[in-house]
């Protein structure tokens, strides 16, 4: 349900809510919140809360330190694993500066407005996310360790998968917050895990991933454990992926999917660095099934881009190079902009490749593109690509 502000005051006053978190997302894609009672919430509604943004990375220096946080009421949750008296909720936020001018490094915000630009040009999109994470043991202290929480494979069962009861508890919380798991399953690598869930529009897609890793953090820690988002743990295990379903539709009914496919391949190179954000996301590429050349077929998990097998008439992408560590606001935002421009200059899809590329001889594939092999590559890549630094604002891309 999406609630409106006035919908919010009477469900704090009549649900016993003593607290309402204010969450927001930092450029590096970590959750940040502060709490408010009760009584500050007109004020939160009508003027915003103040905060310190030059204590926030990559937000502002002490100069320009006054930013303001506004609830976005439709995104109200309480969370389950706090106390049922005194119940804490929380609301996701805009950011604004203190005349009230958007403030540029806010992620929601630059996602809002990519889906505000596609939105003019007639074209609506929708994204769903596979999130793989892995379960790890913490040592007597409590502090998380590198031994995985079992030894399963793939879609395993118990006992042998020790996280199915984890998974369980973590997709009734997930219900219990408005956001439906359509699947999950112990993944390939010891102590690893997927939880897929159902699309949604952009900012709401972006917000579930937010919410899903705390999610499973917070569920892992009840339980005695550790939940590992990173994108390559293990040298010699499976790599974490977010593989993100991208969908859409035209106001004047056509098929835009071609065309999106097309825009991402052409920009992909330069998008990378907000899909992949740590030095360990390019040793993930390559092995596992986790992509490394820039090609696109149906069906095939060896490719960058894969277009699932559908009774429906309205296909889906699916982008298999992102991993959990993104920010999702950026990512989804770059996704969006990167097929906008396939769909305006009416780019044309290369022909698919069928191959499996993990077993391609590497002398096949020396004229092959690829992704960039480090975050410095692909940080340089944004810098110089005119594409990037007209969408984005310099400082975020810096």
């Amino acid at each position: 349900m999406k609630y409106t502000a006035d919908e919010v005051l009477q469900f704090v006053a009549e649900e016993d809510v003593k607290f309402i978190r204010m969450a927001f997302c930092d450029v590096n894609g970590k959750q940040k919140n502060i709490s408010i009672m009760p009584d500050e919430l007109p004020r939160a509604f009508r003027w915003g809360i103040p905060i310190d943004g030059s204590a926030v990375d990559g937000f502002a220096d002490e100069a320009h330190s006054d930013l303001i946080l506004h609830p976005d009421p439709a995104t109200l949750s309480f969370l389950p694993w706090r106390p049922e008296h005194g119940r804490v909720v929380r609301m996701f936020c805009t950011i604004t500066t203190s005349d009230g001018c958007p403030f540029e490094m806010d992620p929601r915000s630059i996602l809002i407005k990519a889906v505000e630009e596609a939105e003019k040009e007639g074209v609506f999109f929708d994204f769903g996310s596979e999130m793989e994470f892995y379960l790890l043991k913490r040592d007597e202290s409590g502090e998380p360790t590198s031994i995985p929480y079992d030894s399963a494979g793939y879609m395993d069962i118990a006992p042998d998968d020790k996280g199915e009861n984890v998974r369980r508890e973590i997709c009734l919380t997930l219900e219990q917050m408005g956001i439906y798991p359509e699947s999950s399953h112990h993944e390939a690598g010891p102590g690893q895990n997927e939880i897929d869930f159902r699309y949604a529009d952009a900012v709401t897609a972006a917000d579930n991933a937010i919410t899903f890793r705390t999610v499973v953090s917070t569920i892992a820690a009840r339980n005695g454990l550790a939940a590992d988002f990173s994108p390559k743990p293990f040298p010699n295990q499976p790599g974490s992926g977010m593989h993100i379903n991208i969908s859409a539709r035209k106001s004047d009914g056509s098929d835009p999917l071609p065309q999106i496919i097309a825009g991402l391949l052409a920009h992909i190179r330069e998008i990378t660095c907000f899909l992949n954000t740590s030095e360990a996301s390019y040793a993930r590429f390559g092995s596992h099934k986790a992509p490394r050349y820039i090609s696109w077929s149906r069906g095939n998990r060896s490719q960058l881009i894969r277009v699932p097998a559908s009774e429906s008439s309205h296909q889906r992408a699916e982008l298999r190079s992102p991993d959990p560590l993104c920010n999702p606001y950026l990512a989804y935002a770059m996704i969006i902009y990167a097929a906008l421009d396939g769909i305006r200059r009416a780019l044309p899809l290369p022909e698919a490749d069928n191959r499996n590329m993990f077993s391609v001889p590497a002398e096949e594939l020396t004229a092959a593109r690829c992704l960039p092999s480090s975050f410095e590559e692909a940080r340089q890549i944004a810098a110089a690509s005119a594409f990037v630094t007209g969408t984005l604002p310099g400082s975020l891309i810096g």
